[in-house]
């Protein structure tokens, strides 16, 4: 994955003050949690080289229309307002934060590709988007990958179909079966019970659709805790994130933020976890810094563009001009950041992956979208 910082040098370091645990979670981690794909993506392994375009200098086209179309539109279950990039027609799933204290997932659908069901598939017929095998081409991942260990994904209300999806999911590719009865998907409330499941929401259902399918990409052996606040309220989003690590996860993957605030600080205690291992998407319209990946205590995901190639690789990648980067107005700048930018305090993002709509992924959404989506 590449390194992924604001301004000149981009060459993210582990975190030496961390005990070995952690370190080596935190490795672990970026081998099998894709977090930020513009939506998740989850979250891959630092494999790749320094990443020479900055995602923090690129200027986002349409960051300022989208935000004033997506505030004017209220707080519906999902935002439907003008695309945000300009070589596709995109969507956000979740609505913009309506009020202080509040988040946003991250999920973008493109609206130029009609969903299909999957029965309804022309014989011999893939649906469109990166596959797991592109994916795990790309960052050269092991497709045995994630025996014995479990990524949660924590996100916002419920997706009532999120089993039978992941089932569709999992079968088109060929992916072992990860399944409520088997004991390898779960999915919670924010106090880790089974019952009652937030009210559903066809906005962060995307979210989680896209969320939960990449960590069974990247990790076809992990298995998955869905882990759902009842609100997009950062406390709740906190409650559900500590409760991830109650369940036991030593992997969290994050792809929700929302504008930094002063007492980010004191919140920073629900993403302080020794020897677990948390990613955050840095976000999608390039408008800098979002808590909580400026967090000091977990791995800030950027995005990027990636495309087949004819090289030795078989993939160019480039930064993503929407993914989110720049520097914590709050967060100090953790003992083991030691290369040079110009942030005084935190800077994000740490890591990038595919995140980039234009060369997005295949997600399938049965709440909320019709099927086979990108």
């Amino acid at each position: 994955m590449y390194t992924d910082q604001p301004h000149a040098a981009r060459t993210a370091q582990p975190p030496t003050s961390e005990k070995p645990s952690a370190r080596h979670a935190a490795r672990s981690a970026r081998r099998v949690a894709f977090a930020v794909l513009a939506a998740g993506a989850a979250t891959a392994s630092m494999l790749l080289a320094p990443l020479a375009a900055s995602a923090a200098t690129a200027t986002p086209q349409h960051a300022a229309t989208a935000s004033t179309q997506h505030a004017a539109a209220g707080s519906p279950s999902h935002a439907t307002g003008a695309p945000i990039v300009a070589q596709h027609p995109v969507v956000r799933s979740c609505a913009l934060p309506a009020k202080p204290d509040e988040m946003t997932c991250f999920a973008l659908r493109r609206t130029d590709i009609k969903g299909v069901r999957e029965n309804a598939l022309a014989p011999d017929a893939t649906p469109s988007g990166y596959s797991p095998a592109n994916l795990q081409s790309a960052y050269k991942l092991a497709t045995t990958g994630g025996s014995g260990q479990t990524v949660a994904v924590v996100d916002a209300m419920n997706d009532p179909n999120a089993a039978s999806d992941l089932a569709t999911y999992r079968s088109q590719w060929g992916l072992p079966a990860c399944t409520v009865a088997s004991g390898c998907f779960r999915q919670l409330n924010e106090n880790g019970a089974t019952s009652p499941l937030p009210a559903n929401d066809t906005g962060w259902a995307g979210e989680e659709s896209l969320d939960v399918d990449m960590v069974s990409a990247i990790c076809p052996l992990c298995h998955i805790i869905l882990v759902e606040a009842s609100s997009a309220d950062n406390a709740d989003l906190y409650q559900a994130e500590n409760e991830a690590v109650a369940l036991g996860a030593k992997f969290i993957s994050n792809s929700w933020g929302g504008a930094e605030y002063s007492g980010q600080t004191t919140d920073d205690t629900a993403f302080n976890h020794s020897g677990v291992a948390i990613t955050v998407s840095a976000g999608d319209d390039g408008t800098g810094a979002q808590y909580p990946a400026t967090s000091q205590y977990v791995t800030a995901v950027g995005g990027t563009t990636l495309s087949t190639a004819s090289n030795s690789r078989g993939w160019a990648e480039s930064a993503w001009a929407d993914s989110g980067s720049g520097c914590s107005s709050f967060d100090a700048k953790p003992s083991w950041q030691t290369v040079t930018t110009s942030c005084t305090r935190r800077a994000e993002a740490d890591v990038s992956a595919v995140a980039d709509p234009n060369t997005g992924v295949a997600v399938y959404q049965t709440y909320g979208a019709s099927g086979w989506v990108v």
